[in-house]
């Protein structure tokens, strides 16, 4: 699909924010005003909007990962093939320009630019930019630091969205406590001999009035390894003591 065709098509964004007057009072005119401003821009511009996504209770300040209005807008410029994401104004999209910035950044990835329907001016990142950040002369160092940000705030959002297919599958999510191994149906866990021998002897030697750092020194003596083949650490030793 050509370029100029893609810009024909756009996926709008909606976000009310969890301290909004309008939303406290359980009205819908803050929506209505924000969808009635884009449906005027898309008429003026010729530009059919695809797809509506939205987000309530969600502040300006909110990452891309915790906002799944914005998230499935994304999904949206892949399934429709758009080429804008527009949002009432600036403000919809972010009040923290670095949010914003991470925004149109994902955006771009997908191959849509954001537009604001009521002309406010947004952060331009550069096409170019999102290809290859550190080899492009004109990105600075902190543009450099913001995109590093966006990835981090990418990876984490992929992250949460594998574990929560995971857990729709009846699959287990996090992992196992020591002391226990996963059971042959793949989600829940049942007691390991070896471990919680281990256990037992971290917590009678802490029962003793030995200290965590004196309980690390005392298992490494006799050669007590964790699942990595290290010895225990005293981080590990302060969980097991937690959890009895």
């Amino acid at each position: 699909m050509s370029g100029p065709e893609r810009a024909r098509r756009a996926i709008a964004y909606i976000r009310l924010s969890d301290t909004s007057p309008e939303l406290a009072e359980g009205s819908t005119e803050a929506l209505g005003a924000q969808r009635r401003t884009i449906e005027a821009w898309a008429g003026r511009e010729g530009v059919e909007v695809r797809a509506w996504q939205l987000d309530v209770g969600v502040n300006g300040a909110t990452p891309i990962a915790e906002r799944p209005g914005l998230l499935a807008a994304y999904a949206a410029i892949r399934e429709h093939r758009a080429g804008v994401l527009v949002a009432a104004n600036a403000d919809r999209f972010a009040h923290d320009e670095l949010v914003r910035w991470l925004i149109e950044r994902a955006a771009l990835a997908e191959g849509a630019a954001i537009h604001t329907a009521d002309g406010s001016p947004v952060r331009r990142a550069e096409p170019a930019a999102v290809e290859a950040p550190e080899q492009n002369v004109g990105f600075t160092r902190g543009a450099v630091d913001l995109a590093r940000a966006y990835d981090r705030v990418l990876f984490r959002s992929r992250v949460r969205a594998a574990l929560a297919e995971k857990k729709a599958r009846g699959e287990r999510v996090g992992t196992v406590p020591y002391g226990f191994r996963l059971a042959a149906d793949g989600v829940h866990v049942e007691p390991d001999d070896a471990e919680q021998a281990v256990v037992s002897s971290v917590r009678r030697l802490a029962s003793e009035g030995l200290s965590q750092r004196a309980i690390v020194a005392h298992l490494a003596d006799r050669g007590v390894a964790g699942r990595t083949g290290a010895p225990l650490r005293q981080t590990q030793v302060a969980k097991i003591l937690r959890s009895a």
